[in-house]
């Protein structure tokens, strides 16, 4: 883990290469409770957490030092936690936590098909609009060329905009700039910002 000056650094460059108005979320999958102070003195705001449990050990301690988002696959029988913490999820994609979640959603997107990935197909897409849900979320086939990453990107807005929907969540670590190119409100970005 970096100091807290140098994730103070890197959080502004990021917040230059996307502008004022995408939500930079610090993925803190990998930072142990006691890294989560450093993320907290350099000045982050909103972390993305992938395990319901870690969420409520972190937020714990941490409590009001973020604002607190759900990145991770999201079981049914874990909403209430998030609904108790979060006040976004990023990873919606079944009707058992649709029904029980209290807080906004982004319902992910399996744009590619892949059997690896949670998320629902595109033509699934309506079935969820009845609940609480802002917006899209997907992760692209992984690459190590961030312009791979652009059609998908450049797809998930088309589906948002198609069903009205404002936020998109897209963009990690490495393809996080073409992201925002393509449209993105919110980024999620781990080693880029801490390791």
């Amino acid at each position: 883990m970096l100091s807290p000056t140098e994730v103070r650094s890197r959080l502004a460059r990021i917040r230059e290469e996307v502008g004022p108005e995408v939500t930079i979320v610090a993925a803190t999958k990998y930072v142990g409770l006691d890294e989560m102070a450093v993320l907290a003195e350099a000045g982050i705001e909103v972390v993305g957490e992938n395990r319901a449990q870690d969420l409520e050990a972190k937020h714990a301690v941490y409590g009001d030092s973020f604002r607190w988002h759900f990145i991770g696959h999201l079981q049914s029988n874990k909403v209430k936690v998030v609904n108790r913490i979060c006040e976004l999820v990023h990873s919606l994609d079944s009707h058992s936590a649709a029904v029980r979640l209290e807080v906004p959603a982004l319902l992910q997107v399996n744009l590619a098909g892949e059997a690896s990935k949670s998320g629902v197909g595109p033509a699934e897409i309506g079935d969820y609009l009845a609940y609480d849900v802002r917006g899209l979320a997907a992760m692209p086939p992984g690459t190590d060329d961030p312009e791979t990453s652009r059609p998908w990107f450049r797809r998930l807005r088309e589906l948002a905009a198609e069903n009205e929907l404002a936020e998109l969540s897209m963009g990690t670590t490495q393809d996080y700039r073409v992201a925002a190119e393509e449209g993105a409100t919110l980024i999620r970005v781990g080693s880029v910002l801490f390791r």
